[in-house]
């Protein structure tokens, strides 16, 4: 089966730093860097001020770059409250901006991303740097973290958002044939 080629934007939450990157490629196909950046909102401005400007900005990579689909790193449980709110809330814009546009979103926690890339869940920061690094054929890896880290998740998505698209198709058409069933 041969594979799809996809535009994937990467997500990495955060609502001082929003890393995004986008990078296009399929299974089994060399990956190419389209884009990579960072969303910077500025922490003095209020909260829904800095919401805005994540949105706005988001939607002007997405005007520029036209991907496919979304991978969005899922929120984690921190110790640190504040920061888990920072960055559910940053998500949450992703999300919306997603639902809009009518693009698939998939979200992927950091262990899957470390895995996917290093082939190790347990893989430190500088690991799934270095990889993205030579799975992208770059000569310098993309700063600061958050940019890097999106794109892992985009390259994490070209690897493993099909399969998991398939199996939850499955799991769905077998509750569907077993809610047949039971009303038989």
């Amino acid at each position: 089966m041969s594979q799809i080629e996809r535009r994937v934007l990467g997500f990495d939450p955060g609502l001082t730093r929003c890393g995004i990157g986008i990078v296009q490629g399929a299974v089994g196909k060399p990956l190419t860097l389209v884009g990579v950046g960072v969303i910077l909102t500025a922490a003095d401005l209020p909260l829904e001020k800095r919401l805005m400007q994540l949105e706005k900005e988001l939607e002007e990579w997405i005007d520029l770059h036209k991907p496919d689909v979304m991978a969005v790193e899922r929120v984690f449980s921190q110790h640190n409250v504040r920061t888990v709110m920072g960055t559910g809330q940053a998500a949450g814009i992703a999300l919306l901006v997603a639902a809009r546009r009518n693009m698939p979103v998939m979200m992927h926690t950091p262990s899957e991303v470390k895995a996917a890339v290093t082939g190790s869940g347990r893989a430190n920061k500088v690991q799934v740097a270095e990889m993205v690094k030579r799975l992208l054929n770059l000569e310098v890896i993309p700063k600061p973290v958050d940019a890097t880290d999106a794109l892992a998740l985009a390259i994490c998505h070209i690897w493993r958002g099909g399969a998991n698209s398939r199996i939850q198709d499955a799991v769905k058409a077998e509750k569907s044939r077993l809610a047949k069933l039971v009303k038989k």
